[in-house]
């Protein structure tokens, strides 16, 4: 898994930390933006810290999200690491399943491709085949 640098200002850390004490929904725009603030609250006792690191978090099927309660991201490519998080986010089913949708409707996949917005999997249903 390549390191990734990243920096998180105190006003995302304060909001952050408002959204989760009044349950509000926690949306990364990006894989790199859940990879930052899963690996910070790791780090930090389940806390959003403000600061700049480097990660290299590796989130596979069945790890669990302490803050992101939904993600926009675009379809990564198969056998990719980016698109091993998408499925520990949504379940291996459900993601399999939308992405044969996209190749059926013509989707453009990778960096300029078409985008999704997902939740994450219910953790009452079977590992990785949740929606």
């Amino acid at each position: 898994m390549d390191e990734e640098r990243y920096t998180i200002s105190h006003e995302a850390a304060d909001a952050i930390a408002r959204a989760r004490v009044e349950g509000r929904p926690i949306v990364a725009i990006g894989t790199t933006v859940v990879r930052t603030l899963e690996a910070s609250a790791r780090a930090n006792s389940g806390v959003v810290e403000a600061g700049s690191g480097t990660t290299d978090l590796f989130i596979l099927p069945g790890d669990p999200f302490a803050v992101v309660t939904g993600l926009v991201t675009n379809f990564h490519l198969p056998q990719s690491t980016l698109l091993m998080l998408v499925c520990a986010f949504a379940g291996t089913t459900p993601v399999l399943a939308a992405y044969h949708e996209a190749i059926a409707r013509g989707y453009r996949f990778y960096s300029y491709g078409d985008a999704m917005f997902i939740r994450p999997r219910r953790s009452d249903q079977a590992r990785g085949d949740a929606a």
